[in-house]
């Protein structure tokens, strides 16, 4: 087995050196939605049948499949485009694929360690430019197969995005629970629902992700903004979100520019993240006025 690894990594090494060398991987990314259904199921205006098409279409929505372009230093990251979604459909989606670490092109450079990522937000573009993460890699040593690559893990502490909705965990709140019973005996119509769905809700600080990487292709690259292995990062696992290649194409024929996108606002991670969280608080804000009626979380247009 080390015999095979070792001549592949040399045959792949000398593709690597290659003047204009390319490689493409396809991704499949799966989130779970079970945290998900756990909030939407406190709200009594829900029917059965109506949480039943909600579960249907999230788990289509988190289903998606992305395309990695990469070269010996940079790499561009970009969902693949569905031809069969209606134009309306696309059009509203979009903004929710922004929120849940889709949409745009992400671009990452291991070599200046910079990456840019366009993204649209309640119709507004932003452009997105940043320091790459510096990740504590562990590397375990265990390994399995991935296609057919032999694969090793890797381990790491992350802080979290807070402008990614897939980080978000429903919060299991006996006392909130209980606050909610009382709530019930509460003559006022307005105390007894609860105010905010969004109430049951928590972002993580940090999270634990496992990465399995592979030697034989020898580049600093991976999906999303994960890099920084001593190889091609073929599968991501965080606990909620799985990304798994599906497909590996080194050297194609067909060349892929690999460039940063240059349109929209331009800010950091953070200041991106703030302006997510402000009309985030906004939107929960108008829905408590509300008292709460409609579920609590509404995509519409930015006021």
């Amino acid at each position: 087995m080390k015999k095979i690894i070792i001549a592949s990594i040399f045959m792949i090494s000398g593709l690597l050196n290659a003047q204009n060398f390319q490689g493409m991987a396809v991704y499949e990314s799966k989130t779970s939605t079970a945290d998900f259904m756990k909030g939407m199921s406190g709200n009594r205006d829900m029917t059965p049948e109506m949480q039943k098409q909600i579960e249907e279409r999230m788990k289509k929505m988190f289903e998606r499949t992305f395309v990695l372009n990469f070269d010996k230093t940079a790499s561009i990251y970009k969902e693949e485009e569905k031809l069969d979604a209606p134009g309306g459909q696309q059009q509203g989606g979009r903004m929710m694929m922004s929120m849940m670490g889709g949409g745009g092109t992400h671009y990452k450079n291991a070599k200046d360690k910079q990456y840019v990522v366009d993204k649209e937000f309640f119709g507004k573009e932003f452009l997105i430019k940043d320091s790459l993460p510096k990740y504590e890699w562990k590397l375990e040593g265990e390994s399995k197969q991935i296609g057919n690559y032999t694969c090793f893990k890797a381990t790491a502490v992350v802080k979290v995005s807070e402008s990614d909705f897939r980080n978000f965990r429903f919060r299991n709140n006996n006392k909130a629970k209980e606050e909610e019973k009382k709530a019930e005996t509460v003559k006022d119509t307005t105390k007894a629902k609860k105010t905010n769905f969004t109430d049951d809700w928590e972002m993580p600080k940090e999270n634990v992700i496992t990465a399995w990487y592979c030697p034989e292709i020898p580049v600093n690259q991976g999906p999303e903004n994960y890099w920084g292995l001593p190889g091609l990062i073929l599968e991501v696992n965080d606990g909620k979100t799985v990304i798994l290649c599906s497909k590996l194409v080194l050297n194609s024929k067909e060349k892929v520019e690999i460039k940063p996108v240059s349109k929209g606002k331009e800010v950091t991670q953070k200041e991106f993240d703030e302006i997510v969280k402000k009309k985030m608080e906004e939107m929960r804000e108008m829905n408590s006025g509300r008292g709460g009626q409609g579920g609590g979380f509404r995509m519409g247009g930015a006021r």
